[in-house]
């Protein structure tokens, strides 16, 4: 009887084992899946400070910085869905705004789909798309000039002007030997827009922004071609390069190029990929300085963001490590003009508080 007693408590207690084995397995909280709103209407999933466990406490002197610091608006997305979504100054969701040297980063993704499609190769010279005598340099200079050299800003041409008329780029470097801040990125458009034998915008539009739900429109401004969008345009296409260049299960851009965009591009300015800022390197270079910086371009923002910065202070950061999207739009933060300001780092400290 002791044995018959003894045997069914030992059973009892294996099940029970087994039981509370399964129970942790079931209770274990899956990943959540990266989230993307549709092309059409308004509708986009949102994800409460709460439910993230962030700091809300944090939230107002956040927003309180940003409106004293001339924005118009800023989005969190966290695997696509919006936390924070926020207006100021007249600025609405339906408003459109310039995206200024942010809009580089467009270029750049819409030479990879140009190359996906077999239209292009940025090895090739500019010349074999656009004609020669398209620079003041010889021949022989103005051939060694690659696609990619105008996405790496390694052109060798003069950055002492941005207009980008023949007689404005003049020869400084070989190509290739120089990094230099330059307007000349902007032959890219022409490039893609030889090679597709469409006009730029219109390939931009089918190609770019109608598969994943953008509006907006380019402006010529001077040699300046500015693309304006809302900030939830702008967004979306933060949440593309989130994602790898795949919008859904749709490749708009090939991860490999994607890959190579966003990680240092040749060996002059480490935190410089395909017209992408990259944080986390040990030293950079700025617009217009030949000076190397040691440290992070963003010394307070996560090490492995990636970025598109414009002037006046417009801003889309991406930060695989959280999954996240943070979008900043309007007037210049402080009166300068750069693409990089402290702005950044106070507005990185402040962000931080949110979930540190």
């Amino acid at each position: 009887m002791t044995k018959t007693i003894y045997t069914i408590l030992l059973a009892l207690f294996f099940i029970g084992c087994s039981k509370d084995s399964s129970d942790s397995d079931s209770s274990t909280i899956p990943e959540e899946s990266m989230y993307f709103p549709p092309l059409t209407g308004t509708n986009w999933e949102t994800k409460s400070i709460s439910d993230l466990k962030w700091n809300q406490s944090a939230v107002q002197p956040l927003l309180d910085y940003l409106e004293l610091k001339h924005s118009k608006s800023f989005i969190i997305l966290v695997n696509g869905r919006i936390v924070l979504e926020n207006y100021f100054n007249g600025h609405s969701s339906t408003t459109n705004w310039y995206w200024a040297s942010a809009g580089k980063t467009l270029t750049s993704t819409m030479t990879g789909i140009a190359q996906q499609e077999g239209l292009l190769n940025i090895n090739n010279k500019v010349s074999d798309y656009i004609g020669t005598g398209w620079t003041s340099e010889t021949l022989a200079q103005e051939n060694q000039i690659t696609c990619k050299n105008l996405l790496t800003m390694t052109s060798g041409l003069d950055d002492s002007t941005d207009e980008v008329d023949p007689e404005d780029l003049i020869y400084k470097a070989d190509a290739g030997k120089r990094w230099a801040y330059h307007n000349v990125y902007v032959k890219l458009q022409d490039v893609v827009a030889k090679a597709s034998k469409q006009t730029w915008e219109n390939y931009f539009n089918t190609k770019l922004r109608d598969k994943i739900g953008m509006n907006g429109n380019w402006v010529q401004l001077g040699v300046n071609s500015v693309y304006t969008s809302t900030t939830r345009s702008m967004a979306r296409f933060g949440l593309l390069m989130l994602n790898k260049g795949k919008w859904e299960n749709n490749v708009i851009l090939n991860e490999s190029f994607f890959n190579e965009a966003t990680n240092t591009s040749q060996n002059i300015n480490l935190g410089y990929g395909y017209l992408w800022w990259l944080n986390g390197k040990a030293n950079y270079h700025l617009p217009q300085s030949q000076l190397t910086f040691q440290g992070s371009v963003i010394p307070t923002g996560p090490s492995d963001m990636f970025m598109a910065l414009g002037k006046n202070d417009q801003k889309i950061y991406i930060i695989p490590s959280k999954k996240m999207v943070v979008i900043r739009m309007g007037d210049a933060a402080d009166n300068v003009n750069l693409a990089l300001s402290d702005f950044d780092k106070t507005l990185w400290e402040k962000i931080n508080a949110l979930y540190q």
